[in-house]
């Protein structure tokens, strides 16, 4: 276990050295209210973050918002809600888990926002691939890279370093047709 975290922090600081090389590029709040409504809008403590999510050869877009009521346009808007972290835990019904919120009050609200990219435009396009509002993170940090997820097959993964006091780091990766969430330790273990 010990090996596990100690390579995650390597790979994080690695890919942290990459991003910042990076330029993120330009996302503001009316982009995100275009995309996801009125209700979100850009938490500018986190840098937007791009890459290919879904496999597709295609750049996708992560960005971390707060998101007030991330229900109410996801039918005009056409993007999914969802909870991999309840998911994961047994119970990831969005309807249910959006009322419990974070348990920190700083928090209440934040969101991973993505965007998979669709043709030369990727995720800039007018007509973006698919759209993903996801609830109940507590997020402290923020990374995308590498994952291996069996002996044979890797994939680029969200990581997130959770704010639970406990120092959680977790990953989510999309498998083909959603995105599951993959706790991979902390540092109090």
């Amino acid at each position: 276990m010990w090996f596990r975290i100690f390579l995650v922090a390597v790979l994080s600081s690695c890919a942290f050295a990459q991003q910042t090389k990076k330029a993120a590029p330009h996302v503001d709040d009316d982009f995100v209210h275009e995309q996801f409504g009125a209700s979100c809008a850009l938490d500018p403590q986190f840098v937007p973050l791009t890459a290919d999510l879904n496999g597709d050869g295609v750049e996708d877009l992560v960005l971390v918002a707060r998101c007030k009521n991330a229900l109410i346009d996801q039918d005009e808007k056409n993007y999914r809600v969802i909870d991999p972290m309840n998911a994961f835990y047994g119970y990831g019904n969005p309807r249910i888990t959006s009322s419990m919120g974070q348990t920190d009050p700083r928090l209440k609200g934040i969101s991973l926002l993505v965007i998979h990219g669709a043709g030369a435009d990727a995720w800039r396009s007018a007509k973006p691939g698919e759209k993903f509002v996801m609830i109940n993170l507590e997020i402290k940090t923020v990374t995308v890279r590498k994952m291996k997820i069996s002996k044979k097959k890797s994939t680029t993964a969200i990581y997130v370093e959770e704010s639970t006091g406990d120092e959680m780091t977790s990953a989510i990766y999309w498998d083909g047709k959603k995105y599951k969430y993959e706790p991979l330790g902390s540092g109090s273990e």
